[in-house]
């Protein structure tokens, strides 16, 4: 089971870096992926991290937001900077195959399991 966790309240313009551990099992099964989601909205795509490292990205998130893990630690990670009100969301983490193909990391429908999220609100 993953738990998202590291959210909170924030001014804008700082930095923050959420954890997604897997308990009773681990993360280095296939692509971790990062999602938010906003009141009435769908679960937005942030980014993702391969087993072998690599790494996608929204093109929205590219630049401000860093995905990676530690396999060590059985813990993947979003590091967030110059974050923004519009920032504030329900932060989750999911796995899903590593055999998913670039466009189909977008699609929340994709992922096997999914840890609870983690609020980050962000004030101006």
């Amino acid at each position: 089971q993953l738990q998202a966790s590291g959210g909170g309240l924030v001014q804008a313009g700082a930095s923050l870096r959420l954890s997604c551990t897997a308990s009773g099992g681990s993360i280095s099964t296939g692509t971790i992926s990062w999602f938010r989601q906003t009141p009435g909205k769908e679960r937005e795509f942030v980014g993702a991290v391969r087993r072998g490292a690599s790494t996608f990205y929204s093109g929205s998130m590219k630049g401000r937001f860093t995905v990676s893990r530690d396999k060590s630690k059985n813990t993947a990670y979003l590091q967030m900077i110059s974050l923004k009100p519009e920032d504030t969301a329900v932060y989750y983490c999911a796995l899903g195959s590593d055999r998913l193909i670039a466009s189909s990391l977008f699609l929340a429908g994709k992922y096997d399991s999914w840890g609870q999220g983690t609020l980050v609100t962000v004030s101006s």
